[in-house]
């Protein structure tokens, strides 16, 4: 059964595993996540990591070993580790990693976000506010009046999925995906809140738009937003 505790490592397709934490959107999950990624580059015998909110996925080169001495080496490196979730056996000389060893997570102060809500850049706005019995400033004040933090990217170059929306605005993704998303539109969809970095098909319910620029592929790195990363969204006129 796979928990923080005991975590699960399966077959993912014939060149990679994936490490499974849990299955929901959880902090401490996604701090052990991100510890483990850093584990595995330390490591440096692996393909780059790809974390996600309770999963790690660990590409390997099938040439070089099959998929059992795969996962038993995998699980070696987190048994000497300490595995970064909750106190597994450590050897002697192994060094422990920290659980919240993750990439800006050390940052002083939230990004500051500015966004325009509503109107011809929140088309959706209203729609949400109807759908929690709020009005649309009622969702602007909920919406911006929290922190977030990035837990993962992925969908697109520079996408983050940011965790910690208010319960009260969590809301469905559309029914019907636009086929055009602009950049900088600000989404919700279930329990989180996104930038869109570039133009993109998305059913993401569209609340605001920034003219804040969070890719940039000639900026290193490219995404702004990066894991571990808090943000603040502030409204403008």
């Amino acid at each position: 059964m796979k928990s923080a505790d005991r975590p699960q490592i399966i077959a993912f397709g014939d060149s990679a595993l994936l490490l499974e934490l849990g299955d929901q959107i959880d902090l401490e999950l996604n701090r052990r996540v991100h510890a483990l990624a850093k584990v595995v580059r330390d490591d440096g015998a692996w393909g780059t990591p790809v974390p996600a909110y309770a999963s790690l996925l660990v590409p390997y080169d099938p040439a070089e070993i099959g998929v059992d001495e795969a996962v038993d080496r995998l699980s070696a490196l987190f048994a000497r580790a300490g595995t970064a979730a909750k106190r597994a056996p450590v050897e002697a000389d192994a060094e422990p990693v920290e659980a919240d060893a993750v990439p800006g997570e050390a940052d002083t102060e939230p990004l500051e976000v500015p966004v325009r809500y509503g109107g011809e850049h929140g088309p959706d706005l209203d729609e949400v506010a109807r759908g929690h019995g709020l009005r649309p400033q009622d969702v602007v004040a909920l919406h911006s009046g929290v922190t977030y933090r990035v837990y993962m990217l992925g969908f697109a170059p520079g996408f983050a999925y940011l965790g910690g929306l208010p319960p009260e605005l969590a809301t469905p993704r559309r029914a019907t995906p636009r086929d055009r998303v602009p950049p900088g539109s600000v989404g919700i969809a279930g329990q989180q809140t996104a930038i869109y970095p570039m133009a993109t098909p998305g059913g993401w319910q569209l609340i605001g738009r920034t003219d804040l620029k969070v890719w940039d592929p000639s900026a290193e790195p490219p995404a702004l937003l990066q894991p571990g990363r808090r943000v603040r969204f502030r409204p403008v006129v």
